[in-house]
């Protein structure tokens, strides 16, 4: 498809789309907005290619809107958001056209997820075709990246931003990247997250068996003296250090084009949580063991 994808989105809370707006814009769709079922019809001309529809709204009902939309517009695929729960009001959308339906609170990754899906389907004329690893991956300029030269204090605070929720009202749930890539010259050296900034800020003497055997019983006995403190000192200590110096190796590669099966057996063999994805020997994006949870969802919904 040329250009952004066109999402349509159709609510009453001006915050909960204004919010979701700015999320789907970052993910890099082109995202236009309808506060009612009425005003939705009308905007049906700028030629949406996928609707995301409320339920609940005041004036025309999802459940009306989504039928005038198939009647007018049967190509359009429409996404539902339904209150938790409400499996009666779900069927009722698929029975009436719906694409498929999130319940609220809906994760910005699995409404992503989604989104890409409902596209994807529709470009194969509703046949279920499995996706590939590139229509699931982050794009490399969504995630979080920083230089070899960069200290550990910044790899840290670049983490709690990556990490944070962004932005959520109580339909949407945004929350970000778990790790940061540490890269230089546009190629991946490595990664830091979470589990390497605390092996780090662990001193390397509590691993030497030796101490260990020698300290043993003094440690048991004053543990909170011998502990007391020391995480704090050990994090001064280290926060000046170069992130390279306590970074993973980078993350496998696959290839753009891949099969999902190629990638949950290079993660499954090489207990990776992460691979970097690449397009004519380019890192294009991150896939995340997030990725594939959220497409297992979406597969078995849809059976």
């Amino acid at each position: 498809m040329a250009g952004k994808i066109k999402v349509l989105m159709v609510d009453d809370e001006e915050r909960f789309r204004t919010t979701t707006a700015k999320i789907l814009d970052r993910k890099g769709f082109e995202t236009i907005m309808a506060e009612s079922g009425e005003q939705a019809m009308e905007m049906l001309s700028q030629k949406p290619h996928v609707i995301v529809l409320d339920i609940r709204m005041k004036g025309m009902s999802g459940h009306e809107t989504l039928k005038k939309i198939k009647e007018r517009e049967p190509s359009i695929p429409v996404i539902m958001l339904t209150g938790h729960g409400d499996s009666e009001s779900a069927r009722k959308c698929l029975e009436i056209g719906a694409f498929d339906y999130l319940s609220k609170p809906a994760d910005s990754d699995l409404l992503y997820a989604k989104i890409k899906e409902a596209v994807s389907y529709g470009k194969h004329e509703g046949k279920p075709v499995e996706k590939r690893v590139g229509d699931l991956m982050i794009p490399l300029e969504d995630y979080a990246v920083i230089e070899p030269t960069a200290t550990v204090e910044q790899a840290v605070k670049a983490l709690r931003d990556a990490s944070q929720v962004f932005e959520a009202t109580d339909r949407l749930m945004q929350t970000g990247h778990r790790s940061v890539l540490i890269m230089e010259h546009s190629k991946i050296i490595g990664v830091a997250a979470v589990a390497e900034l605390i092996n780090a800020v662990r001193p390397g003497y509590l691993s030497d068996t030796t101490y260990r055997s020698q300290a043993a019983i003094t440690t048991w006995q004053f543990s909170r003296i011998f502990w007391s403190g020391l995480f704090s000192a050990r994090l001064k200590e280290i926060a000046h250090l170069p992130v390279s110096q306590v970074m993973s190796d980078p993350p496998l590669t696959i290839a753009w084009d891949a099969n999902l099966m190629e990638a949950a057996d290079l993660m499954y063999e090489h207990n990776a949580r992460r691979l970097a994805v690449i397009e004519n020997d380019k890192v294009v994006g991150v896939l995340r063991e997030q990725e594939l949870f959220f497409e297992m969802v979406a597969i078995l919904t849809r059976t």
